[in-house]
């Protein structure tokens, strides 16, 4: 750890958003997301069929419109949008335009039909997919000072905190009713202000179709008493520093974020109403399942089971308690019925 000669002190928000996409930030660094923590996209390659499979749904729910749409928001490399082309039937690829947004460059030799942005497209018809992007979106953070009142947390560039002034505003309405807490000093929470934009934002995108997030995820009743900033690198769990060198996390609160997407969609004229449910939920919905292949298979074919049972492995690791499948989605239908619950 570096010292910072500079003596910032700044809240959260903004010292994550510059060490995590300023000019030298970590997403900026050439192997990507996936040379740090490991996602369900780098998980299986079931992850992707399963998203290509939603895509269908959605596809169908439109009338099979003549230009489909896919946005892969935080694209990472681009690792799930080539998968979901890989798993999409042909007739459905041959219409699907497909969007990687992400901060960084587009990686070489990546699919000449991927187009590659840094903002959402709009006029979005079809999937809008967000795989561990909210959790990435810089938020502040406030701590319980020691006559119970809950002020802003500010750091400098190697991780020492202080704290600063009372919240007030928006950002101390936000606490009271999304994350209230007791007034013990050292408790701490996440101001999820910046995700419900964020995600309002990306709704918003979306003319006719399905907006997903999925992430880490607590909602009101769930809250962790002394939040979940956390920082990785290279796979493993650090202290969160905002000097560039790790990844810089908090889970998401969710809930919050349903709210502000159904009023991004209602305004659009579309149907409201976000639904949550895990990632376990999701994706059996989808077909992933993790069953077993019948042992009868050993014999009759056993290169067949082999085969199976390895993708049976993959879908209870996408799926299990305590590790993936508890994963939040936050589903949105814009203009269409929800077509996990068909």
């Amino acid at each position: 750890m570096t010292e910072d000669t500079t003596g910032r002190w700044r809240g959260w928000r903004a010292a994550a958003e510059e060490a995590l996409y300023g000019p030298q930030g970590f997403y900026r660094g050439p192997e990507g997301p996936a040379g740090h923590f490991r996602t369900s996209v780098h998980a299986s390659t079931l992850f992707a069929g399963a998203v290509a499979r939603l895509l269908c749904r959605v596809d169908e729910a439109l009338d099979r419109p003549a230009a489909l749409d896919f946005v892969d928001l935080a694209a990472g490399r681009g690792e799930l949008t080539t998968g979901v082309l890989a798993a999409l039937p042909a007739e459905v690829a041959a219409r699907v335009r497909a969007y990687a947004v992400e901060i960084a460059g587009r990686p070489e030799g990546l699919d000449r039909r991927i187009e590659w942005l840094s903002e959402p497209p709009k006029g979005v018809t079809g999937l809008l997919f967000a795989n561990e992007w909210l959790d990435n979106v810089p938020a502040e953070v406030a701590e319980v000072d020691p006559t119970g009142v809950p002020r802003l947390v500010l750091v400098r560039e190697d991780g020492t905190e202080h704290l600063g002034e009372p919240l007030s505003g928006a950002a101390a309405a936000w606490l009271a009713r999304w994350w209230p807490q007791a007034p013990e000093e050292g408790l701490r929470a996440e101001i999820g202000l910046s995700r419900d934009t964020a995600w309002a934002s990306a709704v918003a995108a979306v003319d006719r179709g399905l907006a997903v997030a999925v992430d880490y995820a607590h909602t009101r009743d769930t809250r962790p008493p002394f939040g979940t900033l956390t920082g990785f690198r290279e796979g493993r769990e650090t202290a969160p520093v905002p000097d560039g060198s790790c990844d810089i996390t908090a889970h998401v609160a969710l809930d919050a974020c349903a709210q502000a997407g159904s009023a991004a969609a209602s305004t659009a004229g579309a149907l409201p109403g976000a639904r949550l449910l895990t990632q376990r939920a999701a994706l059996r919905a989808l077909g992933v399942t993790g069953a077993r292949p019948p042992l009868a298979l050993a014999s009759t074919d056993p290169t067949a089971y082999v085969r199976a049972l390895a993708g049976a492995g993959e879908a209870a690791e996408l799926t299990a308690t305590g590790g993936l499948g508890d994963f939040g989605w936050l589903v949105q239908s814009v203009g269409i019925p929800d077509p996990l619950q068909n």
